[in-house]
């Protein structure tokens, strides 16, 4: 006769009727006892202190304009690392330039298109502005990315000055 090795049930088979434990020892002999069927979990490895790497957090200032590169500047362990820094004062800048130069140039273009009924031309043009200005977003998300401190040309050094770099 065996008996389970967990709660000591009657065991006719592989497995305990009363609590499912598996049984390892042939049918008719008296299992030793032997270890529940769950192992607990391995305790948790400690987070490391830095977060993300450099180069994510310097592309994911650009991710949502202004608003992740006022976030990175916030955030604690971000906000001390220059390489960061510099990325999140250049998302913060080209975006709201960005953002003043399509207010702009939707005024300026809204006018002479109703004076000059022109719309033909400008509505072409204000989409390759817009195109241009998503391919330099990019462009810097994908710079941030490979460790690169890539300065745009008027916003670049604006934002050194600012980062202390």
């Amino acid at each position: 006769m065996a008996f389970c090795s967990s709660c000591g049930a009657q065991v006719d088979g592989r497995f305990c009727p009363k609590c499912g434990a598996p049984q390892d020892a042939p049918a008719g002999a008296t299992a030793a006892p032997q270890q529940p069927a769950y192992a607990p979990p391995p305790p948790a490895q400690p987070v490391a202190a830095g977060g993300m790497e450099d180069n994510m957090a310097g592309a994911l200032c650009y991710l949502l304009g202004f608003i992740t590169g006022v976030l990175f500047l916030v955030l604690e362990p971000y906000n001390k690392r220059p390489f960061v820094r510099f990325h999140a004062f250049q998302s913060v800048i080209f975006s709201v330039g960005w953002i003043i130069l399509s207010i702009a140039l939707s005024i300026v273009m809204g006018i002479m298109s109703a004076v000059m009924h022109m719309w033909l031309v400008f509505l072409p043009l204000r989409m390759l502005i817009g195109l241009l200005g998503f391919i330099l977003w990019l462009f810097c998300m994908y710079k941030a990315y490979n460790r690169e401190l890539y300065q745009l040309p008027i916003v670049g050094p604006i934002a050194a000055k600012q980062a202390g770099s």
